[in-house]
């Protein structure tokens, strides 16, 4: 749930205060950088910087993470540019603006094709503004924007033919309007309520929530910008001033101004004698084609042509021009050759899924690190990555070679381009004007990673340790199927160990499914799998589960849905999901994209244990097509129609997941005998009454569902970010031998249940800084409480 600032009106005060100051004089130092390079799994995000204030070109999903990891700052964001209206630019504005809103932003604006605002609409039940309003701009060839930094003008492209994307998908499920407050619990007096009737309000096609006019023009309209950096005087140059014979004083600032002075002796000294070359700013041009129907306008178009060879002046030669076109289109012969018209000293950025860098080092570095306790369970991650150049193969050696093969992303254009590949942290400074930095990558280091945990004192001894201890449990086997993927373990908002709610249920060889979908997850999917591997468990991904309809547990959904459908064909895709889903679902389908054309809504209402719907032949094709004999459902102690589920397969096995709740006897109830129940532990004990506000569950509370549950095996998760490392168990993390603590990037067989008991005193240990940061935190609000009860007591 967003938090509600107490310091919000005194964020913005502040903030208007500095921007009143910076709105004077255009920045000195402007700086273009890439946040996401748009590879597969990556989000593609352009982050353009000035000494006052911040802007972004496009937001696709994953942004918020990275830029977190990154520390590249969004309190200063009040400006997005979007060039299409489809998820791999839009993903990532939900979780931005969240995040940004509790920093005190008070207005974003979004710039794009009309109607890309609406994205909004459809995301209001779980993306809540309190303290921020969301404004569109008017974005026309008529119209600019422009501040103290920059100049935008607005270059329009319409689709030149109908595509068959722009149909409707056909399978408009349940079109109402969802008025369901779903972060009411958190202020509601009542926590125990179980079973919150759902309100739903009818949606006629005449709503304004559903303007056909912003339908066509978001689905046949792309917007690409033409940004110019305002003119900045020349700075004064005071080594010719004191050369002049200029005093210190008053002179020297009409100078500065531009005004010509005259010295007590008589002798002028102009302005531009003792001032440097004024900049009269540079060109950047941020360009989307996305397929060859809108191509022959995106060519066409004489708003570029000021700015190619032949018409364009010194001045107006772009800088840069970043393409977020795909692939198949930069090597179209019609791009090229609208590509070549651009001065051969113009840098080609390319942001698409060409790229190969995923822009996360944090995710690596932990993973390596977890991979010395048990590599079957912490395997090493299989995105592409850039080995720090001490440890890399010699170029001519033959694995270089292949790697090599494998991610040259550098279109075929025949044509001698200053092409440059996007990765994260690629620098173009604008103001100063400096050549482009594209050797500031994200590195890996893996001996590095190893050996800041090897140096921890008693380290070594425990390793050698817990390895005796695995080895005695190695002759046990029961298969590779059913095994577990974690890969968000977090809550609320990812961060960059934790990634918000995902696992992968991995039934057999040709079949899994999606337990929640975060922010993020289809990323994760694609760095456990690596770019090539992951088509093969898309194509396999038969289902997908949502327990109930905050973000953290859904909004990766659609990322997940295009990347199954760019693998396979009308292939159905069961979702178990509260009905209510489709609300937002069906809104993304007619405003932007067709996702829905091979999805079946499967109600979790028509799963309840206690009052079973689901017809015979779904339950048939459940069965046949994932293995299931049984999937229920129960309602849990959370927000509104949240859902606790239990799998049972006709192997006999049988997993139950909480979702989010507090604890909950209807749950017990249906998990009895669970052979692995994976259980949400957001807070530690000592934050009980926390959790009964949030409604949600202390590590002793979900450890004890499992006991009560009869369950073989409990698994925590979803642990608050507070926890990014490791949750606070305790010194000895003691619940009995049949419990574990999740991990992003972890992977979980039955046979490997048992060695999870004999991790806690090594994760400690590797993670004791964390630790001891959270035992400092425990005590400081210990002694506050003291505090505050010696107050009443005096009273």
């Amino acid at each position: 749930m967003p938090k509600e600032s107490t310091h919000a009106i005194t964020l913005k005060a502040q903030r208007l205060k500095i921007k009143e100051k910076g709105q004077k004089y255009p920045p000195g130092t402007v700086t273009l950088q890439v946040l996401g390079s748009g590879a597969k799994g990556a989000p593609r995000s352009l982050y353009l910087f000035t000494d006052q204030s911040r802007y972004l070109f496009n937001c696709g999903e994953g942004t918020q993470r990275l830029a977190h990891e990154h520390k590249m700052k969004l309190s200063k964001l009040e400006h997005i540019f979007i060039t299409q209206g489809t998820w791999q630019n839009l993903g990532g504005l939900p979780g931005v603006v969240l995040t940004i809103q509790d920093v005190g932003v008070p207005e974003i604006t979004l710039h794009g094709p009309s109607g890309v605002d609406e994205i909004f609409t459809a995301t209001k039940r779980f993306v809540v503004l309190k303290n921020m309003t969301v404004k569109a701009a008017t974005c026309s060839p008529n119209n600019v924007y422009e501040d103290n930094a920059i100049r935008v003008s607005y270059v329009p492209i319409a689709r030149e033919k109908a595509s068959t994307e722009e149909s409707d998908s056909g399978t408009e499920q349940g079109s109402s309007d969802d008025d369901i407050d779903y972060y009411g619990h958190a202020v509601d007096t009542n926590p125990n309520k179980n079973t919150p009737k759902a309100v739903l309000k009818t949606t006629t096609p005449e709503s304004p929530s559903h303007n056909k006019a912003k339908d066509v023009q978001v689905r046949r309209c792309v917007m690409c910008y033409i940004v110019r950096l305002q003119p900045r005087p020349g700075s004064l140059c005071l080594e010719k001033c004191v050369e002049a014979g200029v005093p210190p004083g008053p002179l020297l600032g009409r100078l500065k101004g531009g005004e010509d002075v005259v010295l007590d002796d008589g002798r002028i000294v102009r302005s531009s004698d003792v001032t440097m070359s004024a900049d009269p700013g540079p060109v950047f041009l941020v360009v989307e084609c996305p397929d060859e129907s809108f191509l022959d306008s995106f060519v066409q178009n004489s708003a570029f042509s000021k700015y190619q060879v032949g018409q364009a002046g010194v001045d107006e030669m772009p800088m840069l021009v970043a393409h977020f076109s795909p692939r198949q289109i930069i090597e179209n012969p019609k791009y090229k050759e609208w590509m070549e018209k651009f001065s051969p000293s113009t840098h080609h950025l390319i942001l698409n899924e060409g790229n190969t860098c995923m822009g996360s080092s944090a995710v690596h570095r932990i993973q390596h690190k977890l991979n010395l306790l048990e590599p079957s369970v912490f395997p090493l991650l299989q995105d592409h990555v850039v080995l720090k150049e001490s440890m890399c193969p010699t170029p001519n050696s033959e694995v270089s070679s292949d790697i090599s093969a494998r991610t040259n992303s550098t279109p075929d254009l025949g044509y001698d381009f200053n092409i440059v590949n996007a990765k994260t942290f690629c620098n173009i400074s604008l103001r100063p004007r400096k050549p482009l930095d594209n050797c500031t990558k994200v590195v890996c280091d893996p001996e590095e990673y190893k050996s800041e945990v090897m140096n921890i004192e008693g380290f070594p001894v425990e390793l050698n340790k817990l390895a005796s201890q695995l080895g005695g449990l190695a002759g046990r086997s029961e298969g590779e199927y059913p095994n577990v993927i974690f890969l968000g373990t977090g809550s609320c908002i990812p961060n960059k160990t934790r990634n918000t709610s995902g696992i992968l249920l991995n039934i057999s060889d040709d079949k899994c499914m999606l337990v929640d979908c975060g922010e993020g997850t289809y990323g994760q999917l694609v760095r456990f799998y690596g770019p090539e591997e992951v088509d093969r468990i898309l194509s396999n991904l038969k289902a997908i589960y949502i327990s109930h309809l905050h973000a953290d547990h859904h909004i990766g959904l659609i990322g997940v849905i295009k990347g199954i459908a760019r693998v396979r064909n009308n292939a159905r895709l069961y979702l178990l999901a509260p009905k209510q889903i489709m609300f937002w679902l069906n809104m993304y389908d007619k405003h932007f994209e067709n996702i829905l054309q091979n999805v079946e809504l499967v109600a979790n209402q028509d799963l309840l244990f206690s009052n079973y719907q689901l017809d015979e032949g779904a339950q048939k094709s459940l069965k046949c097509d994932l293995g299931f004999e049984r999937v229920e459902t129960t309602f849990v102690k959370h927000c509104p129609n949240a859902f606790g589920v239990t799998f049972r397969h006709v192997d006999g096995w049988k997993i139950a997941y909480s979702g989010d709740t507090m604890p909950c006897d209807s749950f017990v109830e249906l998990g009895k005998g669970s052979d692995l129940l994976i259980h949400e532990a957001t807070m530690e004990d000592e934050l009980k009454e926390e959790a009964l506000i949030k409604l949600h569950s202390t590590t002793s509370e979900a450890v004890d569902v499992g006991r009560r549950m009869d369950a073989g095996f409990t698994m925590l998760t979803h642990f608050s970010q507070r926890y990014a490392k490791l949750p606070r168990l305790g010194e000895t993390g003691t619940f009995g031998d049949n419990v574990g603590i999740a991990f992003d990037n972890m992977k979980v067989r039955f046979q490997d249940l048992p060695k999870l008991k004999h991790l806690y005193p090594t994760l400690r240990l590797m993670f004791q800084d964390d630790v001891d940061e959270l035992e400092t935190k425990a005590f400081k609000r210990q002694m506050k409480q003291e505090r505050e009860l010696k107050k009443k007591q005096k009273l």
